[in-house]
């Protein structure tokens, strides 16, 4: 069965223009069809039809795709991509993690970082965490802001509302563009629980294999759960579009985020209808003719290989 006739995806979909409240999706949704076992398993075939529709993307040459994974803290970014994307051709695939921008970063627009990891046609960027950190992390950070050397942007009680709307303005018209020179845009946020959350951390401290996946500042960080969300609900709804569209998949449950995620994917790459070349009459007599040459060529070496044959010794 394909990964697209699984789940009903609009469930996840933020349409353009709608009011967001993060409370109101369930952090703890897996369906109703299937269980872990059978999601795990349902994943591994999915990865193979995963496989197969990156190939047509890259003979096709038309499309690149851009993938956008957000979340809070320990909400499974890394691991969704480990178990979905393992599927492709790494050829094909880019990974890019965005941190803190360098002094260099800095000394351009915020955009500019994130332009230079974009896919060329045919290839699959993904991005964990994105230039959405700059309406999310900013908002709840305004004193960041300050280190980008803005005009007229000196002191916190500078950035008000209207500085957050042009934001996403300019976001909008960055994936507007992107997306009318062929990008397709996939943004997800995983939306994971604090209570389950909570249970992550103290698996990294107790977990000797996972401490160094701990850090003092995510506790920090997570003591802005609130404004966190309020400003994941601002930033959603303000830049959800039909050619960028925002999913909020449920990530309490790893294995149902992973497999969210994958049929997700596949719906939007069969959507683009791609196929593999159609070579016309003449490229198919040029095919004919090469076939032809290597195996004459077989041939030649068979004769060759017969002609040199030792002949037997008789016996004395």
């Amino acid at each position: 069965m394909k990964l697209n006739k699984l789940i009903d995806f609009r469930k996840f979909t933020v349409r353009e223009g709608s009011r967001l409240k993060l409370s109101k999706f369930d952090t703890e949704y897996t369906g109703e069809r299937f269980g872990k076992k059978e999601a795990e398993a349902l994943l591994e075939v999915g990865r193979e039809q995963l496989a197969e529709i990156q190939d047509k993307l890259y003979a096709h040459n038309r499309y690149s795709v851009l993938i956008v994974l957000q979340a809070m803290d320990a909400a499974g970014k890394d691991s969704a991509i480990k178990h979905i994307m393992t599927g492709f051709n790494p050829q094909g695939v880019k990974v890019f993690s965005f941190k803190a921008p360098s002094n260099h970063e800095l000394d351009h627009d915020y955009l500019w970082r994130h332009y230079k990891a974009l896919p060329a046609r045919g290839e699959i960027s993904i991005f964990n965490r994105s230039h959405y950190e700059n309406v999310l992390v900013t908002r709840v950070h305004p004193e960041y802001i300050l280190k980008e050397h803005l005009p007229g942007i000196d002191a916190v009680d500078k950035i008000k509302d209207d500085f957050w709307e042009a934001r996403f303005e300019q976001i909008r018209r960055f994936e507007e563009n992107i997306a009318a020179n062929g990008t397709v845009i996939l943004k997800f946020f995983l939306h994971v629980s604090k209570k389950e959350q909570k249970k992550r951390f103290l698996e990294r401290i107790d977990d000797p294999s996972k401490n160094w996946k701990f850090s003092m500042n995510d506790l920090v960080e997570r003591g802005f759960w609130n404004q966190y969300q309020d400003a994941y609900e601002k930033a959603i709804a303000a830049t959800s579009t039909d050619y960028a569209p925002w999913f909020i998949i449920p990530a309490d449950d790893k294995w149902f985020t992973r497999l969210a995620i994958a049929g997700i994917i596949y719906e939007s790459f069969e959507r683009l209808g791609i196929y593999y070349p159609i070579i016309d009459e003449s490229q198919k007599a040029e095919l004919k003719k090469a076939r032809l040459k290597l195996m004459s060529e077989s041939d030649e070496r068979t004769r060759g290989a017969r002609r040199q044959k030792p002949r037997k010794q008789g016996k004395k």
